[in-house]
């Protein structure tokens, strides 16, 4: 009883405070979900003819005409059509009406129960349609400006370009506005040149749109841009020998210029001044990916399918099963150098279809599958890039481009618009096979065993799968720390956990971040490598030959088979590491071709058959393995 006492005493201050301004009074809201503005859709209406077939929905009792209605094309209404027309209890109705037999009453076709459809009448009709309308464009390119590969650089002061774009007849684009570094600009007219001065390394934000003479706008495009100088700009009359250059990266959407590296836009980052470092370097033409390497495994390819005739070798020239000795390796140079620069060429057309680095997908190649593009059944690896059904997950899942266009090569059109993620396990499972056996290039009654065509196509693939890649390790640095991969990372250090992803799977690589990220609130390639568990360690390795041996100009083979490392007098000449110059390039030296006398074994045993790859994929925690769906 007290207990209620002091309440009612409690709740009538209350109420007496409330009444009495200045004294108390608080205000609780309930938590409102801000409604998302839907996007804004260009439309017009139109006029067009058409023919009008009128239809009738009678009742059999009385000819009583219950609806009347008409479609648009010949032959009966469908069902949806009388639904929309005269509503569902009619349509039901008619729906369950049998066909009237005379017989079955009496002749009289009044007592035939239900409805029927009669057509009245045809005649030309016009009606308005309601149509989207593409919106206009704003375009970003440089001024003043020719833009040097791979460093990104101008020998003068460059300014921001914005070109508009309006698709309508009769309609054009009357000013390009935006916010550069959140200052504002303007421009009359469809073209908008702006100056920029040099950013710092971050580079700044910039937004911009067109509006159109139609009424509306274009959607607001974002951009990343960055403006370094380099060279010693306080010298007098340019008296200095260090050439003024200005080192210029832009990431957008709508960048009309030199293509930007690879997953800078899904990262949001910048390449380091002077370019990337060599292994993430695409060159200007696809000799220049010439590579002379002694695969001990390529070569025993080549000798057990008959390429090669080894038989005046030690067990005629082969070491194992699939690996030559080094008398094989020697009768097999020749095949071994040739075919290991067969795919340079696809590969360059890769890199420049996709943005991957071409010297990144061939030092891909070279570690996984030293380019004998076949299949490992007892591992279920396949390819050049040794795809994995797991893998093929991540290709299908995070490549929605790549998706839309395989798809419907295995299923029907209307379940690949559900994408990946919303199919059923069963299509999931079909797509992934049907990926891996795409990129297998085994063929018993092709020469030498192997398809080339598939191989050269499977490239592409490869290339696509390595994007994919990237995505995911994008979205896991986001879920781990809630930051753009760039505003923690280096380029460089997020391909090498690209690498991770692909090589050991998203789970190792996802652990390994949210460990580090207790530790720093900025990630690299050392503390990152440092948090991978004991059955990721393999993936260090992998990186390691792909990224630091020989720069990245040196392919290095798969870790589980053998290949060649001569004495220096025997080694066919290689380009050997150098550091990226700023402002200048790395030249790799023109390789020469002679063959290689009695190479040298490495020293230390192999395993006589391929292993699986690093880890086996180890179990993925779902905030790392895939998003919730595509669209």
């Amino acid at each position: 009883m007290r207990k209620i006492s002091i309440f009612i005493l409690i709740f009538t201050l209350l109420l007496t405070f409330a009444h009495q301004p200045g004294q108390l009074s608080f205000v609780v809201h309930a938590e409102e979900e801000t409604p998302e503005d839907e996007p804004y859709v260009r439309k017009t209406i139109i006029t067009v003819d058409y023919t009008a077939h009128e239809w009738w929905l009678v009742r059999w009792k009385n000819d009583d005409i219950t609806c009347r209605f008409m479609v648009d094309h010949e032959g009966l209404p469908t069902a949806d059509e009388v639904k929309t027309w005269c509503g569902t209890t009619l349509e039901n109705e008619w729906v369950k009406t049998k066909p009237c037999n005379l017989e079955d009453y009496g002749g009289d076709i009044k007592k035939c129960p239900g409805l029927y459809m009669n057509y009245f009448q045809s005649y030309p009709s016009t009606r308005e349609v309601e149509i989207e309308l593409p919106l206009p464009n704003v375009w970003l390119a440089l001024q003043d400006c020719e833009l040097i590969s791979p460093q990104n650089t101008c020998e003068s002061l460059p300014s921001l370009k914005f070109i508009g774009e309006e698709s309508l007849a009769n309609e054009a684009i009357i000013r390009i506005q935006g916010t550069l570094d959140h200052e504002p600009f303007s421009c009359a007219g469809d073209v908008c040149s702006i100056p920029i001065s040099p950013t710092g390394p971050n580079g700044v934000e910039i937004e911009f749109w067109a509006d159109s003479s139609f009424g509306d706008s274009s959607e607001v495009f974002t951009a990343l841009v960055r403006l370094m100088p380099w060279g010693d700009f306080m010298a007098p009359d340019g008296t200095s020998e260090d050439q003024q250059l200005w080192y210029v990266d832009v990431i957008s959407d709508q960048w009309r210029g030199t293509q930007a590296a690879s997953c800078t836009e899904t990262w949001q980052v910048f390449p380091d001044l002077g370019g990337p470092a060599p292994w993430l370097l695409t060159p200007q033409e696809p000799k220049d990916l010439y590579t002379t390497v002694s695969f001990y495994y390529l070569a025993g390819m080549l000798i057990s399918s008959g390429e090669v005739d080894a038989t005046y070798c030690p067990n005629e020239g082969m070491e194992t099963e699939i690996t030559a000795n080094s008398c094989g390796v020697q009768a097999a140079y020749d095949k071994v150098i040739e075919w290991q620069n067969h795919f340079d060429e696809e590969i360059f057309n890769a890199a420049a279809e996709t943005g991957v680095p071409a010297q990144l997908l061939k030092n891909v190649f070279s570690r996984e599958s030293q380019f004998w593009p076949g299949i490992y059944s007892t591992y279920q690896e396949a390819g050049l890039g040794q795809l994995t059904e797991n893998g093929a997950d991540t290709v299908l899942l995070w490549n929605p481009s790549f998706f839309s266009q395989f798809c419907p090569l295995v299923l029907g059109q209307e379940r690949c618009d559900l994408g990946f993620g919303n199919i059923n396990a069963d299509e999931q499972a079909m797509l992934r096979g049907a990926l891996v056996q795409k990129v297998n290039s085994s063929c018993p009654e092709c020469p030498v065993g192997i398809d080339l065509s598939q191989a050269n196509f499977s490239v592409r693939i490869f290339a696509e799968g390595l994007i994919a890649n990237c995505e995911q390790v994008g979205q896991i640095i986001r879920n781990v720390t809630g930051n753009d991969p760039g505003n923690i990372s280096s380029y460089e250090d997020l391909w090498r956990y690209t690498l991770v992803n692909y090589n050991a799977g998203s789970g190792c690589l996802g652990d390994a971040i949210t460990q580090s990220i207790r530790r720093s609130s900025v990630l690299d390639w050392d503390l990152v490598s440092s948090n991978l568990s004991e059955g990721c360690w393999g993936a260090i390795d992998y990186v390691d030959d792909i990224s630091v041996a020989e720069s990245g100009l040196q392919p290095t083979p798969t870790s589980w088979v053998q290949f060649g490392t001569p004495s220096a007098q025997q080694l066919t000449a290689i380009a050997s590491p150098q550091a990226t110059p700023i402002p200048g390039t790395t030249v790799t030296p023109a390789p020469t071709s002679q063959r290689t006398p009695n190479p040298t074994p490495t020293i230390g045993s192999y395993p006589a058959y391929p292993t699986p790859t690093t880890g086996g994929y180890p179990p993925q925690s779902t905030p790392f393995q895939q998003p919730t769906a595509y669209p």
